[in-house]
């Protein structure tokens, strides 16, 4: 068997660069069979299985202008956890919220990496134009490294709206920008959120490692599955007292505790994602539900063109005739067209992983509606 194992990978030489060798860790697999009451020569069953996970899908994950928080919901998320993500789904080789190592050791990692090619490149942060200096990772000025480790990626995704439209970076000095206003040669899904939802990530990823492609995009770069077909307004708990013009203005009466929100600063009119459906915490409530208006932190325009946050988008008039005063934000993405083909097998697969339903189910809607899939028919946020 270990001369199989030699022969079929070469998967254990890689952890020679980071000290442990050959020997090592096959005694190190040996110990822990025997530690778990199994006999010594399950040791190579271990190595066999750590070999099958060193070839999954690896992931690097850099950060620049950010607050680490999209790394935080993704560390927090319950189905599935954190050990399921980084040990079953995907090769996590460099995370710096989560890494065992520092400096040069953890630098050598990523520069292993990125020789490679095939790696997904996730990106959380915005990327400083207006100077180098105010974002410097591994002792490279972000952009730079940005473009490094893109060119040899198979896809990148940018997580959370930092990355995503620039975010809160964005209404600063530093003329902070988008993944998709520096990489241009690469195919780039947008998963935004201030912090982004668990499950959109998850279900991209999935989706993604599954099919081999994007799922299908709104016109503001993100999986349709999980925010062009939603709009928060129209799903809101609330809508209700906002069609009956009762609007929450004294957040200490009780008596209009659960009165729509809009004069309080509501941006849900025009924002659009699942979270009214696809609840944060395992399911548990979303900034609604849970009391608070949403911020619009999903779309491009946040946070500098939807700010103060708790002023009111319009004020309503009578009989529905308001206007919702929009800004513009970074220039869309184009959408990534949806596939021409029947429902296929692979379709009803991923129909059976949770995590990535709301994907699959708009791949299957739109190959449905193939004959109607005209430029524009979409409502896209």
């Amino acid at each position: 068997m270990g001369k199989q194992l030699k022969q079929e990978d070469n998967s254990l030489t890689k952890l020679e660069f980071r000290g442990i060798s050959r020997r090592a860790f096959l005694k190190f697999c040996a110990a822990t069979a025997v530690m778990l009451g199994l006999d010594s020569s399950y040791g190579w069953m271990f190595a066999e299985a750590a070999q099958e996970a060193m070839k999954k899908k690896p992931v690097i994950w850099i950060q620049g202008q950010g607050c680490t928080g999209c790394s935080a919901s993704l560390l927090s998320s319950f189905n599935p956890g954190p050990a399921e993500i980084l040990l079953d789904m995907v090769s996590m080789r460099f995370n710096t919220t989560i890494a065992g190592n520092t400096g040069h050791i953890s630098a050598q990692v990523l520069a292993e990496t990125l020789k490679e090619e095939g790696y997904l490149l996730a990106i959380e942060g915005s990327i400083p134009l207006e100077d180098p200096r105010y974002c410097i990772v591994e002792g490279m000025d972000f952009k730079d490294l940005v473009l490094k480790a893109a060119k040899n990626a198979e896809a990148v995704v940018a997580v959370g709206t930092c990355a995503t439209y620039g975010g809160i970076p964005r209404a600063g000095l530093t003329g902070a920008v988008g993944v998709t206003e520096v990489v241009k040669d690469k195919p780039v899904v947008n998963v935004p959120g201030c912090p982004m939802n668990p499950a959109w990530l998850m279900g991209t990823l999935l989706y993604y490692l599954t099919f081999k492609e994007l799922p299908a995009l709104d016109k503001a770069g993100r999986p349709a599955a999980y925010f062009g077909n939603h709009n928060i307004h129209d799903t809101c708990p609330r809508v209700s007292f906002y069609e009956r013009g009762e609007f929450l203005t004294d957040w200490n009466d009780p008596a209009t505790a659960n009165w729509c929100l809009l004069l309080a600063g509501c941006k849900g009119p025009v924002t659009y994602a699942d979270c009214n459906r696809n609840f944060w915490n395992d399911g548990v409530s979303s900034c609604i539900r849970s009391g608070a208006p949403c911020a619009g932190c999903v779309q491009p325009q946040f946070y500098a063109d939807f700010a103060p946050l708790y002023a009111p988008l319009f004020v309503p008039q009578p009989k529905g005739t308001e206007q919702p005063v929009t800004t513009p934000g970074p220039a869309p993405v184009q959408p990534v067209p949806p596939e021409k083909s029947g429902l296929d097998l692979k379709s009803v697969i991923l129909g059976a992983a949770i995590a990535a339903a709301p994907v699959v189910a708009n791949k299957a809607a739109n190959t449905l509606k193939k004959n109607k899939s005209e430029k524009g028919e979409v409502k896209h946020g």
